[in-house]
C-alpha cells in the first residue's frame, strides 16, 4: 500500500490521469493555440485539484474517531450494522468532485475483515447509496477493544473504489489506506454510546476533523 505522511502532494493515483490532460493541453495549444487549448487547460486544472492530497494535523484523542474523508456530514443515527450485526451509530461523509478523495483511518487499530460488494450507482448523498451501491467495508478493532465498521461506498460518478489493505493489517490514525474516484460517500458505524462531535451539513477534513467519541 501507499506509504503514510509524507507523501506527495498529488495522490498517485492520479498521476496517469494529469500526465494524459498535461500532454493534450499542450499537444492541442502547440497545434491550434491557447484560444482551442482553453478548455483543456480547464480541465487540466480540475484533474489536479481533484487529485490533490495534502498532509493534515492528526488529533492524537484516545477515544477520537477521525474522518475518513474530506466532505459533508450527511447522516447521523442509529442503525443496525449491516456487517457485524449490531446496534451502531452511523455517521455518513459525502465526498463531491471537488473534495481530496482519499480514504484515511478514522481510529487505530487492526483489520479483522474486508468485504466487497458490487452494486449500483446511485447519487452517493441518499441514504440508499449504503446498502445498494458498490461498496468496500473495513472492520477495525481498537486497541481498547472497540470495533468499528469503515464503508467506502461508490457514487453516482465514481466507479472504481481502491482499498489497500486486507485483513491482519495494522492501521494509525490518519493513516492512509484507499481511495474513491470521484463523487461518493464513506459510512463510519460507531459502538453505542458513542458521541457524535459534528452535525448533519459540516464539513469535515479526513484525518484532522473528530467524528465522534468512542464510549
Amino acid at each position: 500500500m501507499p506509504n503514510n505522511y509524507p507523501h506527495p502532494l498529488l495522490a498517485r493515483e492520479g498521476w496517469p490521469f494529469i500526465a494524459i490532460a498535461l500532454a493534450v493541453a499542450l499537444v492541442i495549444n502547440g497545434a491550434a493555440g491557447f484560444g482551442w487549448a482553453l478548455p483543456f487547460w480547464l480541465l487540466f486544472i480540475f484533474v489536479v485539484q481533484f487529485f490533490r492530497d495534502p498532509p493534515r494535523p492528526i488529533p492524537q484523542g484516545a477515544k477520537d474517531v477521525l474522518s475518513p474523508a474530506d466532505g459533508r456530514i450527511v447522516a447521523i443515527e442509529p442503525v443496525r450494522d449491516p456487517y457485524l450485526d449490531r446496534d451502531s451509530v452511523k455517521i455518513s461523509v459525502f465526498m463531491n468532485v471537488f473534495n481530496v478523495h482519499s480514504n484515511r483511518s478514522p481510529v487505530d487499530g487492526e483489520v479483522v475483515a474486508r468485504w466487497y460488494n458490487a452494486g449500483r450507482f446511485v447519487n452517493a448523498a441518499l441514504d440508499k447509496a449504503s446498502v445498494e451501491n458498490e461498496r468496500n467495508a473495513l472492520h477495525l478493532r481498537t486497541r481498547d477493544g472497540h470495533n468499528v465498521t469503515c464503508v467506502q461506498v461508490a457514487g453516482l460518478i465514481a466507479r472504481r473504489i481502491l482499498c489497500y489493505v486486507e485483513a491482519g493489517a495494522s492501521l494509525a490514525r490518519g493513516q492512509r489506506y484507499g481511495f474513491i474516484r470521484f463523487g461518493s460517500r464513506v459510512d463510519v458505524y460507531l459502538p453505542p454510546g458513542s458521541r457524535a462531535r459534528v452535525t448533519i451539513g459540516d464539513k469535515v477534513s479526513a484525518s484532522s476533523t473528530i467524528l465522534a467519541e468512542l464510549p
